[in-house]
């Protein structure tokens, strides 16, 4: 699920600290909005204002109920993740929005729209290299599925799926259905999508 967060950039002058606002997981089936500083932009730098953000319902529910095994702790932390499973803790992977200020070297990214692997947050500042333009044309809302799309293509790979072969899929979710876009890329390749609830039906 997509959600719009504010567009407008910050106002003030660049480079200087700002703050900003964060979802953390706090135990208890519970989550709170933080406020938390942004760091001066440096060289090599960007600050994204992010416009849209995804939740993950399987991976961030296990985070919000707790149920994080202690023997994926390390596996399953994400990028600029803040805190630990034991709560409290800032995560999520899912963020795009655009480059509202941009440090020397990564001035070509000034006003593009560009994914991060970021938890939700209003405004960040991060490495220009921890951010991907998006291509053009691609909507915002649509590249929070990037996540997803990765898995999907990962799930095809491991299937070793070849020229000719005749695949169901089961499970119209998104990751299903996106299985279900990739694999039909592959040549003479018949797809066949499967759920139970017929209002996933096309």
């Amino acid at each position: 699920r997509a959600t719009r967060l504010p567009t407008r950039a910050p106002r003030g002058p660049p480079s200087t600290t700002m703050t900003a606002r964060s979802l953390w997981y706090v135990g208890g089936d519970a989550c709170e909005l933080r406020d938390c500083s942004v760091p001066v932009v440096g060289p090599g730098e960007v600050l994204v204002v992010a416009t849209h953000g995804a939740v993950s319902r399987g991976t961030e529910s296990l985070v919000l109920r707790g149920g994080v095994p202690p023997s994926e702790h390390t596996r399953m932390r994400c990028p600029f993740m803040e805190g630990d499973f034991n709560y409290p803790c800032k995560y999520g992977y899912c963020s795009v929005g655009f480059v509202a200020e941009a440090g020397k070297g990564a001035e070509p990214l000034l006003g593009r729209h560009v994914f991060c692997l970021f938890p939700h947050q209003d405004r960040y500042v991060v490495r220009m290299e921890a951010v991907h333009a998006l291509p053009e044309g691609t909507p915002p809302s649509r590249a929070v599925l990037t996540p997803n799309l990765e898995t999907a293509v990962n799930i095809v790979w491991d299937s070793k799926l070849s020229v000719g072969d005749r695949l169901a899929v089961v499970g119209a979710g998104v990751v299903g259905c996106l299985v279900a876009y990739v694999a039909s890329r592959v040549a003479d390749v018949s797809v066949l999508l499967v759920d139970v609830d017929a209002s996933r039906s096309a």
